[in-house]
Order: structure tokens, then C-alpha cells, then sequence
């Protein structure tokens, strides 16, 4: 699967951003707006959250692109910054410590659902879990990437994500998550945690 991020960029719209122009930057902003936040949504499982996330990772990277070499796509550039903000944000929380407990570990082939079923599931996650999938499946990361960006190890990332496919599994049988699309409910104590519609 390729990243949502995978849009084209010429050396003249970098260019213009290095300079600063107005123009340019809003021709990126509105090319990558929608892959930045639903990546900051799906990451973080909230709305209000990637909001934010999404102006403070144009922001940076509007004020860092002079740092942009070019050995890379331009996407990929902003596609760490945005997964650097998420991480950032995630860090403040006090779910990003939760982890699934290593009973929940099983095999890393992924649950088989549709799309809306399996985005209500996502949202009942940890955190840390719960990017872990995002980064992996979604965007593409390696263990030693994304292990990487959070600071941990590639055994971790890959034990995180084989316990994030067996607790899905579990969230994903009927007795659970019935098949009707009506959203889980969760605490009212986390508002911010409520599952995000379908894009």
C-alpha cells in the first residue's frame, strides 16, 4: 500500500517555499492537509488533537524547509515531521505508556475487516499500539523505523504490533463490536478519545 503522502512535488514549488512564498506554501498545504491530519487522527484517535497537530506540522515544517535537501522525496520530509508532531503529542498523554499486555501477543498477520469496523477498533487501542499499526500497515515504516522514532527497539515495535492484531481480533469479534456501525462508547473521561468517522 502507498502512503497517502505519495503526491508530487517540483523543484520549483521547493524552491519557492525556501524563499518563503505564499503561494507556494499553500499549494502544499492544501496537497497535504487531508494526509497529514488523517494520519494525526488515525495515529492519535482524536479529531480535536490532529487539528492541532496538523497547523504545528506545517508551521515546522514551513520554518524548517530551508533544511530540506532534497535526497529524499518532499513528501517523506513533511511525513516525518507530521509523524514527529503525533509522537510528540502522544507523549503528553497518559495512555502513550499503556501498553497491551504480552497475553494479548499472537501472530502478525493482520485482521481481515472492513474499513469502518476496523477504524472503530483502532480507537480503543493505547496509544503507543495503536501507532504502531498506523505506521506499519498504513504508512509503510519499518520496525527499525518506527522503533526509531519512538525511541525503543525493533522488538518492541514488532511485539506491539503482534499483540495490537491479537487484541483486535478480540474487539473485532460480533459479542463485542456488534456489526452495526454504532461507535463503541468509551470513558467520558477521556472526551478526546471518542472513534473517528469514516474519511
Amino acid at each position: 500500500m502507498s502512503s497517502r503522502f505519495d503526491i508530487p512535488v517540483s523543484e520549483l514549488t521547493v524552491a519557492a517555499l525556501r524563499r518563503g512564498d505564499l503561494r507556494a506554501q499553500e499549494t502544499i498545504y492544501r496537497a497535504f492537509e487531508r494526509p497529514v491530519f488523517d494520519l494525526a487522527s488515525r495515529m492519535a484517535g482524536c479529531s480535536h488533537l490532529a487539528a492541532d497537530i496538523t497547523q504545528d506540522t506545517f508551521i515546522r515544517a514551513f520554518a524548517k524547509v530551508k533544511t530540506f535537501r532534497g535526497e529524499s522525496p518532499f513528501w517523506g520530509w513533511l511525513r516525518q515531521i507530521a509523524v514527529r508532531e503525533t509522537l510528540q503529542v502522544l507523549r503528553k498523554r497518559k495512555r502513550w505508556t499503556t501498553l497491551i499486555p504480552e497475553a494479548h501477543e499472537a501472530d502478525s498477520v493482520a485482521p481481515d475487516q472492513d474499513d469502518t469496523l476496523l477504524e472503530q477498533a483502532l480507537t480503543l487501542l493505547p496509544d503507543t499500539a495503536r501507532a504502531v499499526v498506523w505506521l506499519y500497515h498504513v504508512e509503510g515504516y519499518t520496525h527499525p523505523e518506527i522503533a526509531e522514532m519512538m525511541g525503543k527497539t525493533p522488538s518492541f515495535s514488532k511485539s506491539q504490533l503482534s499483540r495490537a492484531h491479537a487484541k483486535l481480533r478480540g474487539i473485532l469479534n460480533p459479542d463485542v463490536l456488534p456489526r452495526p456501525s454504532a461507535p463503541p462508547s468509551l470513558p467520558e473521561t477521556e472526551p478526546c478519545l471518542k472513534p473517528l468517522s469514516a474519511s
